[in-house]
């Protein structure tokens, strides 16, 4: 894991770039993304440990997408969970429509017997419930939408991301602050404002603009097993 600083000289990508890497690691060099996903969130949950080294009886609440990058929060989850973390987890979204590598370790929670929270951002009560989830939290984890995430937010997603911003607890972004544009650094309507952002491969785009560390907070950059040439 390596702090990101301007004045170093580091792999800055793309969104398009990133893609291409990911593919190039599972389909090439054979590594299932499944792995990538495990060293990814494990990553996270290391910086969340060393943040948090100094509190008793820590707790951490997950805001996970139905994605991908929530997928990563689940595994961030379990690390935690063996660490004797409190955890929260919640699916923003349909629980039905995790798929693939995310649905294997929602699942493996699941059989942990971990209680998982489903949070319809629709809902007209979702500040309230936001809220009561991050009650008592050391730090909270956004782990909604990646890099892959284009156009503009929905109102409702809006509302979920400014909820999250409201309360009064750290919070550490997982690969990239949620609602921001992983190329232009810009918010797409809204954006998580994190303290700390865990970007995987090396960092984005979009993170070199000024306006960019607003929402990132500092920058960590932290390996998913294989390294750009």
């Amino acid at each position: 894991m390596k702090k990101y600083s301007p004045k170093e000289k580091c792999t800055v990508m793309t969104r398009e770039q990133v893609r291409g890497f990911d593919a190039w690691a599972i389909n090439t060099l054979g590594i299932p993304g499944v792995v990538l996903m495990e060293n990814a969130g494990r990553g996270c949950a290391e910086l969340i440990r060393e943040k948090l080294s100094g509190t008793a009886k820590p707790k951490v609440c997950i805001f996970c997408g139905t994605g991908n990058n929530g997928g990563d929060g689940y595994v961030i989850a379990r690390h935690l969970i063996n660490e004797g973390f409190e955890v929260t987890i919640a699916v923003c979204g349909q629980v039905e429509k995790v798929k693939g590598d995310a649905k294997i370790n929602l699942e493996i929670l699941q059989r942990m017997g971990q209680s998982i929270e489903e949070l319809n951002p629709s809902d007209a009560d979702l500040p309230e419930r936001v809220r009561n989830l991050c009650a008592g939290a050391d730090l909270l984890v956004d782990s909604l939408f990646g890099t892959g995430l284009r156009g503009s937010l929905s109102d409702e997603y809006k509302r979920l991301i400014e909820a999250i911003n409201a309360c009064d607890c750290p919070i550490l972004a997982v690969d990239i602050p949620s609602g921001l544009d992983c190329d232009s650094g810009e918010p797409l309507g809204a954006a998580v404002k994190a303290d700390w952002t865990i970007t995987f491969v090396a960092v984005k785009k979009g993170f070199t603009s000024a306006r960019a560390a607003r929402y990132t907070g500092e920058i960590f950059v932290v390996s998913i097993g294989i390294v750009p040439g």
